[in-house]
């Protein structure tokens, strides 16, 4: 508990109360520090700029962000204004003057400066260096060296103990980079890192134990309608119903109405974002289908940037051919509109056999002529650059999904970032993920995981692994987590292949429930996003914060060593009714019957179940909103 003129602060109803410092907000000032401030590259710019406003709502004007400078990012998310603050305005004017070298204008006020990653640690470096009396938070959202292991396919996690850190650094020629990681890391007064399964990676690959875990959450907008959600997946399904329906022209043989969507986004790190896994899996779920012959057909989108020679043309023309059909059918209805109205007005029932001329029957006819293909509808939206080494590409050739008739699983890789303005695929991110089935992200280096918990906000069940921080998050909260729409694939005590086998059994298993029953499930994974927001998350920031003040000012400032909040009593039971998981709910062969269904109907009751969950995931407190030229108390909360 940090104390000094202490007040005592009510906390949620089964957590320790905190005793906080009584000082005002206006004589501290807290400094971010980050490459990604504008620079939208990674999980640390969505950490930064989803948690700022609640960290604003706390601080007020003494919180600022420190980033490089780019020009065009400026101009998009950033407004420029003077600094309200004398001591950083003086600051800044000398900064402009004389260059980046300050002189102290701190004016007594007590600074805390966080630190993410290793760009920004050099700040953190000479700030100690020089003794300057500023307290110190580094961050690491994941170890610089643990990527690069992983990303060689190597066991990192069973031999975490016997790497010899100095050599595998100097070897993939980052020592430089990993010198000043770990020094960040020793030189900072608090250490922390986004998860439990990295704070147990930086302990072996950076020698210090993290001082906080900080998991990511994210800003959790509430729909006022109970199933607004619902309504954007359906809207948002028919948008990529429709580029399906043009990128399969000529082979679009299977029912829309009985196709999943699946995706994978993200980096393109192949064996760490796990799509080598998902492929593998893919392939043994093509073979399910097509064994029980399901009517289902799966189509699975993957999400990943790589270097293209802009859209193939036949991509493109199959989103014309599209085009052409709507106009044309849009044409020969309102003329068949227009006939069928005349003869109702004359009291006429119409001749069926003289509705359409030939000149209709003609324009249809080469309508349906031009969908006709010689080739496989193709398995990428882009001329890739390096086509015949693309390891997505290669495993595809490999395994053969190739997006054949007889396949029940079909592949799309768009290797871009989706955009509303693309002429292929318009749609935000966001827009894409709400319109699918199921995000799967079975990766194997996930130090957080911000993916399947963007998922998890939109109501969208995701796929995830007990090596990601999210999917150990989900472990400790809910009871069941596949009855909540979130599938752990355990990638750290099984081999690859059986890994890979469970993996596929999630996804056939998805595959088999009924639409009834992905509706309930979506209903349960919506509930999740109370414990995902930044609102319940970011106390620990908070702990973080006051922990590193009593380290640097420990005359003024201390913290009880059973101070941080802890997650007790943060639970979501199972659902009462039958959980629509593979192993729960699920029926023997891929169809369920009617009968099932009516069972489920009975069992399940939303609001009974919804109001369970309110009670077991207290509410988490709010911050508020702090009225301009008013600063809130530093440890001011409310309930």
């Amino acid at each position: 508990m940090l104390r000094g003129r202490s007040l005592s602060v009510t906390s949620l109803t089964g957590l320790p109360q905190w005793e906080v410092e009584e000082l005002p907000v206006e004589d501290l000032l807290l400094f971010e520090v980050a490459w990604e401030v504008t620079n939208k590259v990674g999980g640390i710019y969505t950490v930064i700029q989803t948690k700022a406003r609640t960290t604003a709502d706390e601080w007020g004007d003494n919180y600022f962000l420190i980033g490089p400078y780019f020009e065009q990012n400026m101009k998009t998310q950033v407004e420029k204004c003077e600094p309200a603050n004398d001591a950083v305005r003086r600051a800044v004017d000398i900064m402009n003057k004389h260059g980046c070298q300050v002189t102290d204008h701190a004016d007594g006020k007590h600074v805390i400066a966080q630190f993410h990653e290793w760009q920004a640690g050099t700040g953190l470096i000479l700030s100690r260096a020089r003794n300057l009396p500023i307290a110190t938070i580094f961050t690491t959202h994941a170890t610089l060296l643990g990527r690069y292991l992983c990303a060689a396919n190597i066991d990192f996690y069973n031999h975490l103990d016997k790497f010899n850190i100095d050599k595998e650094a100097g070897e993939r020629q980052i020592y430089h980079r990993y010198c000043m990681e770990r020094a960040s890391v020793h030189c900072a007064h608090v250490f922390t890192t986004v998860s439990e399964i990295t704070a147990v990676e930086a302990e072996h690959m950076l020698k210090r134990k993290p001082d906080v875990v900080t998991p990511n959450g994210l800003n959790v907008k509430k729909f006022s309608a109970m199933h607004e959600f619902q309504n954007l997946h359906a809207m948002y399904k028919a948008r990529i119903q429709e580029f399906v329906r043009g990128h399969f022209y000529g082979h679009l043989d299977f029912d829309l109405e009985k196709t999943l969507f699946f995706f994978i986004a993200g980096r393109y790190e192949f064996s760490n974002k796990g799509a080598d896994i998902f492929l593998e899996s893919l392939s043994r779920l093509n073979f399910l289908l097509r064994m029980h012959k399901s009517d289902v057909t799966v189509v699975v989108f993957f999400i990943m940037p790589a270097k293209t020679n802009n859209f193939n043309v036949e991509t493109l023309k199959g989103q014309a051919v599209r085009k052409q059909l709507w106009d044309i059918a849009h044409s020969v209805k309102e003329k068949f509109g227009k006939k069928l109205y005349d003869a109702l007005l004359r009291g006429e029932m119409p001749d069926m056999n003289n509705i359409l001329d030939r000149d209709d029957l003609t324009i249809m006819k080469r309508a349906i002529f031009s969908t006709q293909r010689q080739s496989l509808p193709p398995v990428t939206t882009h001329n890739m650059m390096d086509d015949s080494t693309d390891p997505i590409l290669s495993t595809i050739r490999r395994i053969g999904l190739f997006n054949s008739r007889t396949d029940r699983v079909k592949v799309i890789l768009h290797p871009e970032f989706l955009s509303s303005t693309s002429p292929l695929l318009p749609m935000d991110y966001e827009e894409f993920v709400r319109g699918c089935h199921l995000g799967v992200f079975p990766s194997y280096y996930e130090p957080w995981g911000y993916t399947p918990a963007e998922c998890t906000v939109m109501g969208i069940p995701s796929v995830t692994t007990n090596l990601s921080g999210f999917g150990c998050f989900m472990q400790e909260h809910v009871a069941d987590p596949t009855a909540y729409g979130i599938y752990i694939v355990d990638r750290r005590f099984r081999s690859p292949d059986d890994s890979c086998n469970q993996l596929t059994k999630f996804l056939y298993g998805f595959c088999k429930q009924s639409r009834r029953q992905r509706i309930i499930q979506r209903n349960r994974t919506e509930r999740l996003s109370d414990l995902l927001d930044w609102r319940y998350l970011g106390r620990y920031y908070q702990h973080a914060r006051h922990l590193t003040l009593s380290r640097a000012f420990p005359d003024k400032f201390h913290v009880e060593s059973t101070s941080p909040p802890t997650t007790e009593g943060f639970k979501y039971p199972r659902p009462s009714s039958v959980p629509p998981s593979p192993t729960g709910s699920q029926v023997s062969s891929p169809q369920s019957s009617d009968v099932e269904d009516e069972d489920e109907d009975e069992r399940y009751n939303e609001e009974e179940e919804a109001e369970r969950d309110r009670l077991n995931i207290k509410s988490p407190f709010s911050l508020g909103q702090v009225p301009y030229g008013k600063k809130k108390l530093h440890g001011e909360y409310k309930n």
